[in-house]
């Protein structure tokens, strides 16, 4: 299973992370999620608040890619993932208590994002490379 490096989390941690899905029909969904972060070497979460397309594209089994970009030092990475909801748990707990002091609701569920794969986005001829 490809690892996160520093760089990687680092830039997750203070860039804006963009989750790709696909519906059963073949739809293509691009959302922000402001709550991604890194869970550990191998795996990003984020708080699924809204229930929408992401969440429904999740449950009907899509595999998810999480691009995330630093404009500044044109620099970047795409993570093809395997996908685990939960909806109860620690994880969820503790995204339950955060989102209710945030929001004022309890979000529908924590998804980790099981890396998979991890490709360069950084311009060049390396761009969409898989390095990992």
């Amino acid at each position: 299973m490809p690892e996160l490096t520093q760089d990687m989390k680092d830039m997750i941690s203070s860039q804006q992370c963009f989750i790709g899905t696909t519906s059963k029909d073949g739809l293509p969904n691009v959302a922000p999620k402001r709550s991604t972060r890194v869970l550990d070497d191998s795996t990003l979460i984020f708080t699924e608040g809204t229930g929408g397309a992401t969440y429904q594209n999740i449950m009907d089994g899509s595999k998810v890619a999480v691009a995330v970009v630093n404009r500044e030092v044109l620099d970047g990475y795409r993570f093809v993932c395997r996908a685990e909801l939960q909806t109860s748990g620690a994880l969820y707990e503790q995204a339950k208590e955060t989102s209710l002091k945030t929001v004022g609701r309890a979000p529908h569920g924590v998804v980790l994002l099981h890396i998979e794969e991890i490709h360069s986005l950084k311009p060049g001829p390396g761009a969409g490379k898989k390095i990992a």
